[in-house]
């Protein structure tokens, strides 16, 4: 609701005279609150909210990026992509500064297999335990007596004015965000003009840019919510540059590669670097994090 809130405050100041109406949807994502993360499907999050735009009950819906599928169902199109806040995990937790000030063999909660993944490979002797709930649950849980902290997404705690919790911001060289982390997407039914005349207001082009080039990595890896996949581009001066990772779920075997290219297409450079992710063996890696 507070990203929703977000994007409809943006839209409304470029057209004042629209009228906006916000709906509540609970998506199965949000009723299956205590289930693994790993077990749901990408996309479970943003299946109700498709279901409603397609009977027109709405316009648009706003999601986190990440909570889409890596490819739209036909008839939705994606009319905007917000500016992007902090793509980088924190940690969260009342006792430590920071990872590496937690003790040996520290129940540190998260349900991202990708934050687990690499988590583990730089510190094999933390227990990763599975956490979920909205923001206030999970940072509530950081200073319970099952965990020693807690990872989360910035970008969540940064939109609720949460920021106090964090104790520290996560080098992306130990944990690379997920695919489209920190930006929005507001998706609308593929033949509504109308309402992408308006919607693309809310359009950045730099995180465009970005979260595409992430996502096309994603998408010819064939990963979904159970592989740990992670991406992460960058603008350097004119050109893009992107980082990904393919990991075993254990974070035992993590394959690292780079390729840098023009922005004026983000798809390729995606494309190019999931093959040479493949080349390195990626689909193997892929197939034991699906069993």
């Amino acid at each position: 609701m507070t990203q929703t809130k977000g994007v409809i405050a943006l839209l409304r100041k470029r057209f004042p005279k629209v009228r906006f109406e916000v709906k509540k949807i609970r998506t199965l994502g949000d009723v299956a609150a205590d289930a693994p993360l790993q077990t749901l499907p990408r996309g479970l999050f943003a299946k109700e909210l498709e279901q409603a735009l397609e009977r027109r009950e709405i316009d648009l819906a706003v999601h986190s990026f990440k909570d889409l599928p890596a490819a739209l169902a036909p008839g939705f199109a994606i009319a905007a992509i917000t500016k992007r806040e902090d793509p980088r995990d924190v940690l969260v937790s009342p006792k430590y500064p920071s990872l590496k000030a937690l003790p040996k063999g520290a129940r540190l909660g998260t349900s991202s297999p990708r934050r687990t993944a690499q988590l583990k490979a730089w510190r094999p002797d933390l227990d990763m335990q599975p956490v979920r709930g909205n923001v206030g649950t999970r940072i509530a849980k950081a200073g319970g007596p099952d965990f020693d902290g807690v990872v989360l997404a910035a970008a969540g705690i940064h939109r609720l004015g949460m920021q106090s919790h964090i104790r520290e911001y996560i080098d992306p060289a130990i944990c690379l965000p997920e695919p489209g982390q920190g930006a929005l997407a507001v998706e609308i039914r593929a033949d509504d003009d109308a309402t992408r005349s308006i919607a693309a207001a809310a359009d950045n082009k730099a995180a465009r840019r970005a979260v595409t080039a992430e996502v096309a990595v994603l998408r010819a890896l064939g990963g979904g919510c159970k592989t740990p996949i992670a991406a992460f581009a960058e603008q350097k001066g004119e050109r893009l540059v992107l980082r990904a990772i393919v990991s075993d779920v254990q974070g035992k075997t993590v394959l690292r590669a780079k390729v840098s290219g023009a922005q004026s297409d983000p798809e390729r450079l995606g494309k190019r670097l999931a093959k040479r992710l493949l080349d390195m063996g990626a689909a193997k890696v892929l197939a034991g994090a699906e069993q």
